[in-house]
């Protein structure tokens, strides 16, 4: 396995793919509030967050909690901004899945025998206990940082700004997150099958 190989094989297994499928709220967020504005979108994403969670039930046949969880933050927080006719709610619902998804990745660092990274990657990366461990706490120190910067953006921008960039900015930075931590696995990646000699 070359490096290259390696960094093909950590991009397939973090899955591209679940990542805009758990994007998807958020770019219908953005067309409906580039079209009607701020409180339509928030109907719009509200929906969207529920129909996220009933297609991956559909398609897997069990509940991802972190969809569930989503959707109950924005269900309240949206329904708060629609309620008070006031957008900052719905500005802070970023922040508030950021940091809680932080807690729960710190908090599979002393809770259970593996971290969340481990437990969704290692069927097709082998990685030493340490680096699954600092690549977990990698992700903790992102989330949290996403976080502050949501909310920066949010209290220090105008609404057209901060809409951008949850949809560009989130997405463009996790991507590229991604990447780097690619090329930095790819010196730990464990190989299964070592060439033998003379071959």
């Amino acid at each position: 396995m070359c490096y290259n190989d390696n960094n093909i094989h950590f991009l397939k297994t973090f899955n591209i793919m679940k990542l805009l499928f758990d994007f998807f709220p958020v770019l219908l967020f953005f067309i409906a509030f580039k079209i009607k504005g701020i409180y339509v979108a928030t109907v719009v994403a509200i929906v969207a967050s529920f129909l996220q969670v009933i297609i991956h039930w559909i398609i897997h046949r069990k509940i991802d909690k972190m969809h569930v969880i989503t959707l109950g933050m924005i269900g309240v927080l949206g329904g708060a901004t629609l309620f008070f006719h006031n957008p900052v709610f719905i500005q802070w619902k970023p922040t508030g899945i950021y940091w809680i998804t932080a807690l729960v990745f710190l908090g599979s660092q002393f809770i259970g025998k593996k971290t969340i990274v481990q437990k969704m990657m290692e069927a097709n990366i082998t990685l030493p206990s340490i680096i699954w461990s600092k690549l977990n706490f990698a992700w903790v120190i992102f989330f949290l940082l996403m976080g502050l910067l949501n909310i920066y953006i949010a209290y220090n921008y105008d609404m057209d700004t901060w809409v951008n960039f949850k949809l560009f900015g989130g997405l463009g930075i996790t991507i590229l997150f991604v990447i780097f931590q690619s090329i930095y696995l790819a010196k730990h990646v464990i190989e299964d099958n070592k060439p033998t000699k003379g071959t």
